[in-house]
């Protein structure tokens, strides 16, 4: 999988579980406008988690296993090609992003259409339109868009949509589109839409009634308006479908303030779900079943340390790490194994192991004190021994200070036959 969707996946079991959280605690409070901040606020945040690697390294060096294969046995068949799982995978994605941005596309220029064919009247806080088909009245930035006989006969929605206009309702409505667009195959974020508008409608009935007008006639109004179909997904409108939660909200007392403390329940909940995602790297790697026992035990700390050259920095501590040929670990890792050649009396013998190894970048960038820690037979550990020590100089790595010190690796080599 491309590094690409792995972000996007991770990001998205992020974003599912701050959705999670909001659902089980946040949607059952009063607090609409801390809830519709933190809703957009924490959305963002978790684009950024994935990021974040919280992580621990147990060995006191690198743990790059190489193998290799000895290809003087018996040759075998070419290996079938694979199938492009992750081309396909990304192919998918793309056109249900593009699927998405063209739906909203659509929706945007049926609301423009519908904007430009009414009377308009420039108010003082927004421009009102008024149609004279029978429309459900709706707001799409500072343009509330109505029905004649609506503004005339019910004055009331008129100031709802008024709200939407003043609490910028659009702005919230836009930033969360992009989240839509990039995890549009995670169903939570459509649930998460969905809570942010029915946010937005809880704030403008609040303020409807705030302003005096009877809730028990309001109440009523929106029974009998919410016959009707919504058609434009993109703005927010007097006639959303979460009728009975809207009535419900209206008579819920006020949530205590206290109530906000909960939120902070959700930083654990995070961290916790970021170091299971993250966990505990070994600087070695599982050893597999079938190898030779005298290769199976690797170097604890405490044997790595009694090896660990005086004044030398093991890898996982350094602050910057050495470079080998402009690359990391991995470019080394791969020029050995391109050095490394299977010794023909093992392969006769049908000998295989793994040698752990243990070197030093010196401040000069040399490789030197290149030793054997675990070794398998005596010209498996030779051949290992005799390319890493004929390595190329290294960019040395450095300390807190920018200065240059001499770093230790844990370096482990498996040979395996075909």
């Amino acid at each position: 999988m491309t590094p690409f969707l792995l972000y996007i996946a991770r990001a998205g079991l992020y974003l599912g579980l701050f959705y999670a959280f909001y659902l089980l605690v946040m949607r059952r409070t009063t607090f609409f406008g801390l809830n519709r901040v933190l809703l957009l606020a924490g959305s963002y945040l978790c684009l950024l988690l994935p990021v974040i690697r919280l992580r621990t390294v147990d060995a006191v060096g690198m743990a790059r296993e190489l193998t290799v294969v000895g290809t003087e046995w018996e040759p075998s068949a070419a290996a079938p090609k694979a199938f492009p799982w992750p081309e396909v995978l990304l192919a998918l994605y793309v056109c249900g992003a593009a699927g998405v941005l063209t739906l909203y596309l659509v929706s945007a220029l049926k609301v423009n259409r519908l904007i430009r064919r009414g009377e308009k009247t420039v108010l003082e806080d927004c421009t009102l339109v008024l149609l004279e088909e029978n429309v459900p009245s709706f707001s799409w930035g500072r343009t509330v868009v109505m029905n004649r006989q609506d503004l005339e006969q019910n004055p009331a929605i008129f100031a709802h949509e008024q709200m939407h206009v003043r609490c910028r309702h659009t702005v919230d409505l836009l930033l969360f589109f992009p989240l839509q667009v990039v995890f549009w195959w995670n169903f939570l974020v459509w649930i998460a839409r969905e809570e942010l508008q029915l946010l937005h409608e809880y704030q403008a009935d609040e303020g409807v009634i705030q302003k005096g007008i009877d809730a028990t006639q309001y109440q009523l109004l929106l029974v009998r308006k919410a016959v009707g179909e919504q058609r434009f997904s993109l703005a927010s409108g007097f006639q959303h479908a979460k009728l009975k939660n809207r009535i419900a909200m209206m008579l819920k007392p006020t949530t205590a303030g206290w109530m906000r403390w909960s939120y902070l329940a959700l930083i654990p909940v995070l961290a916790t779900f970021m170091f299971a995602c993250n966990p505990k790297k070994s600087a070695e790697k599982p050893v597999p079943a079938e190898e030779s026992e005298a290769s199976k035990s690797l170097p604890t700390k405490a044997d790595a340390a009694l090896y660990q050259e005086e004044g030398a920095v093991p890898y996982a501590m350094v602050g910057v790490k050495p470079s080998f040929e402009g690359g990391g670990a991995d470019k080394f890792s791969h020029w050995v194994n391109s050095q490394l050649k299977y010794p023909k009396q093992a392969i006769d013998d049908r000998v295989e192991g793994r040698i752990t190894m243990m070197f030093t970048v010196d401040a000069d960038g040399s490789v030197r004190n290149v030793k054997v820690l675990k070794g398998v037979r005596k010209d498996l550990d030779e051949m290992a021994l005799s390319v890493v020590s004929a390595s190329p100089k290294w960019e040395p790595g450095r300390d807190a200070e920018g200065e240059a010190v001499p770093v230790t690796f844990v370096f482990p080599i498996i040979f395996q036959l075909k």
